[in-house]
C-alpha cells in the first residue's frame, strides 16, 4: 500500500502554504530488489527492467547515457523497461529518473551468465564449512563472478520482496564463506570455462522438499495434490479449521503405520539411535510412545498442559484417545494445552505418536515429559515404545502445506517469486533426500518444476545432482533406501536433452549426509550445465547365454583396482549378488550371467564403494535396467 497523501488541489487551494513539490508527494520510486550495484545480468537475451512508482509517472532510463525506452507507471504503481540483448562486459552503469522528480542508478553492471541454485542443505552448505576452505576463501577474490544470497522467507502468498535486505557482491573474501559451497565452485568452474562474467543466485533452505519449491500451477500440473492445496487454501481462509484438518490427515497416516510388535521401554532422554539397541540404531520411521500417571481428582481439575520435550521430526499427541496437539520440526519443544476435562481421577494414558524422517529420531530432552498443574507439575515416567512402519515404506507423509520447507508452494512464494522473471543461463539443483520416501512421485514433481522454472526464467540448461553416499556400508547387496531416488534423479536427466546429471555417490560420508566435499559436485554441476552426457544407461549387448556387454557414451578406467566392482545381477524374485565385471575395451565393461537373471544393478547401495570413473574423474552413475 502506498504512503497515504492528501490530495494535492484541494490542500494547496486551502493552505497554499503547505503545497509540496510533486516529488516529495510521489510514491517512493524502487528497482526491482534484485537489481543493486554489481548485478550480472543475463548476456544475449532481452532482459526486463522492473520496480515501483507513482501511478501514472514516467520512468526514463539510459544504459552508459544511452536513453533506453520511457515506461509509464501502470495503476497498480508497477514499471517495466525492455533492455535489449546485450554483449558480455562489465563495468556499465544503469540509470533512472522519472517525471516526478526522483532518479537512482546502478553501478559496476556487468553482462554475462546468471544461474540460480536451490535447493536443501547440501546446496545451502556454505563454504566455510565446505573441505580446505580456507585455502579456497582466501583465493576467491574475483570481480567477474558475482553472488547474491536470497534470505529465507516462507509466505501463503507470492511476495514482490525478499524477506531481508539483498546486494550483489563481487566473490571474495568477505562475500564467499557464507555463500553456498556447491553453487561458488560451480559459478567458479564455469567463470573460468566461458571468460564472462558469472552471476550466482543462490536460493536453498535445507530440509525443504521440492514440492515447496513449486508455483500452484506446477504442483497442480505434477497431480496428487489437489487435497493439499484445498488445505492450503482454507489456511489462508481460515487458520483454526485447516489446524483440524491437517489432524484428521495426520490420525489417519499413524493409524495406518502403527507398529503391532512388542513394547520396550524408552529412554525419553536420548534420540532412539543412542539406546543401544540396535532395531533402532538407524531406524528412520513411525514410532508410538505410550505412558500412564495417576492422578487425582483434584489434579485431575488442576491439569492444565502437558509438556513433552523434543520430538523429532513430527508428532500426534492423544490424551486418554483424544488429540490434544500435533507439531513439525526436529529440534522445537512440544508444548500442548490441555481443554477442560481431558484428564479425569485414576489412570490417564498419554499416547505420542512419532515420525522420524531422517538422522535422529523420536521423543527426547533434559527432563521428563510432565503434566504442568495450576500449582506445579508431575512428571510422566515409565515410557513404552512400539516400532513402526519404517520411512521407505510408510507413503506420502501429511506434512501442514504451509510449513515453512515441508509444504507447498511457500519458498517459492517467498524466495523465487521475489526474483521476478529475469532471464537465465541456466538452473542448479541439489535436492531430494526429503522427497527420498517417495521416488516414483519425486519424477513426476521434479519434471514439473523444472518446466516451471524454465517457462519463468526464459532458460533451457538445468543441472540434478544425484544425491551423494549415505548410510551404512554393507557386505552384500541389500534392498536399500537411497537408491531409488538416485534413479528417480537420473531417469529424469536422461529423458530431457536440456537437462544434465552431476553424480555426487563417491564424495558421501556413510556417518553424514552432509558431506564436506563440495568442490567435485560444483565443478561435476557446471559439466552437467555444458551438457556433459552421463545419466544415459549403457547398451546392452547379450552375447549368447552367459555374458552381456554393457557399452558406455564415453571412456571409462578403473581407478585402485584391476576390476570395476558395484555390479549386482537379480533373478525375478528379487535376489541378488554381486557379479564379476571386465572393463574389455574403453567404453565397454563384460559381465557374465546366468540363466533366470533378469535384472543388472550398478552402486544399488546406500554408501556404496566406488572405483570406475571418466577421463574427468566423475564416477560412473548408479543405475539399474533389466537384461535382455
Amino acid at each position: 500500500m502506498r504512503p497515504f497523501r492528501l490530495a494535492v488541489p484541494v490542500v494547496a487551494a486551502a493552505f497554499p502554504l503547505l503545497a509540496l513539490p510533486v516529488a516529495a508527494q510521489a510514491a517512493p520510486f524502487a528497482l526491482a530488489p534484485v537489481l543493486t550495484d554489481n548485478v550480472v545480468l543475463q548476456r544475449g537475451k532481452p532482459v526486463p527492467l522492473r520496480g515501483m512508482g507513482e501511478p501514472g509517472s514516467v520512468v526514463h532510463a539510459s544504459l552508459d547515457g544511452g536513453a533506453l525506452p520511457d515506461a509509464t507507471v501502470a495503476a497498480d504503481g508497477t514499471w517495466q523497461i525492455a533492455l535489449p540483448a546485450q554483449a558480455a562486459g562489465g563495468g556499465h552503469r544503469l540509470h533512472f529518473a522519472t517525471s516526478t522528480g526522483q532518479q537512482t542508478q546502478l553501478a559496476n553492471v556487468a553482462f554475462g551468465d546468471v544461474f540460480l541454485c536451490s535447493g536443501q542443505s547440501n546446496m545451502e552448505f556454505t563454504l566455510r564449512h565446505a573441505t580446505n576452505a580456507d585455502v579456497v576463501i582466501a583465493g576467491s577474490a574475483n570481480p567477474d563472478l558475482r553472488l547474491f544470497n536470497v534470505p529465507k522467507q516462507s509466505s501463503l502468498t507470492p511476495q514482490p520482496q525478499f524477506g531481508a535486505g539483498v546486494a550483489w557482491a563481487p566473490a571474495g573474501p568477505a562475500s564467499t564463506p557464507d555463500f553456498s559451497a556447491v553453487c561458488y565452485f560451480m559459478g567458479a568452474s564455469l567463470q573460468a570455462t566461458r571468460k564472462v562474467p558469472v552471476g550466482l543466485i543462490a536460493a536453498s533452505w535445507g530440509g525443504s522438499v521440492i514440492e515447496d519449491w513449486m508455483s500452484p500451477a506446477a504442483v497442480r500440473q505434477a497431480g496428487g495434490h489437489d487435497d493439499d492445496l484445498e488445505l492450503l487454501a482454507l489456511r489462508r481462509r481460515d487458520p483454526a479449521a485447516a489446524e483440524q484438518a491437517w489432524g484428521k490427515q495426520l490420525h489417519t497416516f499413524f493409524a495406518r503405520t502403527a507398529g503391532k510388535g512388542a513394547a520396550r521401554s524408552a529412554d525419553v532422554g536420548k534420540l532412539w539411535e543412542d539406546w543401544g539397541d540396535p532395531a533402532y540404531a538407524r531406524f528412520d520411521g513411525t514410532a508410538t510412545y505410550t505412558a500412564t500417571v495417576r492422578l487425582s481428582a483434584q489434579q485431575a481439575r488442576a491439569a492444565r498442559a502437558l509438556r513433552l520435550g523434543v520430538v523429532d521430526d513430527i508428532d500426534q499427541t492423544l490424551v486418554n484417545g483424544v488429540a490434544v496437539g500435533a507439531g513439525v520440526g526436529w529440534n522445537t519443544q512440544r508444548h500442548y494445552a490441555l481443554p477442560a476435562g481431558s484428564l479425569h481421577a485414576g489412570t490417564n494414558t498419554i499416547t505420542v505418536n512419532v515420525l522420524d524422517t531422517g538422522s535422529g529420531g523420536g521423543l527426547h530432552g533434559d527432563s521428563l515429559p510432565a503434566l504442568e498443574l495450576a500449582d506445579g507439575s508431575i512428571p510422566i515416567a515409565g515410557w513404552q515404545v512400539v516400532q513402526g512402519m519404517p520411512l521407505a515404506r510408510a507413503g506420502k507423509i501429511p506434512m501442514p502445506p504451509w510449513i515453512a520447507a515441508s509444504g507447498l508452494t511457500t519458498l517459492y512464494n517467498g524466495m523465487i517469486a521475489p526474483l521476478g522473471d529475469i532471464p537465465l543461463a541456466g538452473i542448479a539443483w541439489y535436492q531430494g533426500e526429503s522427497n527420498a520416501g517417495d521416488a516414483a512421485g519425486y519424477r513426476g514433481l521434479l519434471r514439473a518444476l523444472i518446466a516451471d522454472w524454465r517457462s519463468r526464467f526464459a532458460t533451457r540448461p538445468f543441472g540434478i545432482v544425484q544425491i551423494a553416499g549415505y548410510g551404512p556400508l554393507v557386505a552384500g547387496p541389500t534392498d536399500a533406501f537411497w537408491p531409488r531416488i538416485r534413479e528417480a534423479q537420473r531417469e529424469v536427466a536422461a529423458s530431457d536433452p536440456d537437462a544434465g546429471l552431476a553424480v555426487a555417490i563417491d564424495v558421501g560420508d556413510p556417518d553424514d549426509i552432509h558431506p564436506t566435499r563440495k568442490k567435485p559436485v560444483g565443478q561435476r554441476l557446471a559439466q552437467a550445465l555444458a551438457g556433459k552426457p552421463v545419466a544415459a544407461l549403457p547398451v546392452v549387448l547379450r552375447e549368447g547365454n552367459d555374458q552381456v556387454r554393457l557399452r558406455f557414451n564415453r571412456p571409462l578406467r578403473v581407478i585402485g583396482d584391476a576390476v570395476p566392482i558395484g555390479f549386482e545381477l537379480c533373478d525375478a524374485a528379487g535376489h541378488c549378488r554381486f557379479a564379476p565385471a571386465k572393463l574389455d575395451a574403453p567404453d565397454t565393461v563384460a559381465i557374465p550371467v546366468r540363466t533366470g537373471d533378469v535384472t543388472l544393478r550398478y552402486l544399488w547401495a546406500d554408501s556404496p564403494v566406488v572405483n570406475l570413473f571418466d577421463a574427468d574423474g566423475s564416477p560412473l552413475s548408479p543405475f539399474t535396467m533389466p537384461i535382455p
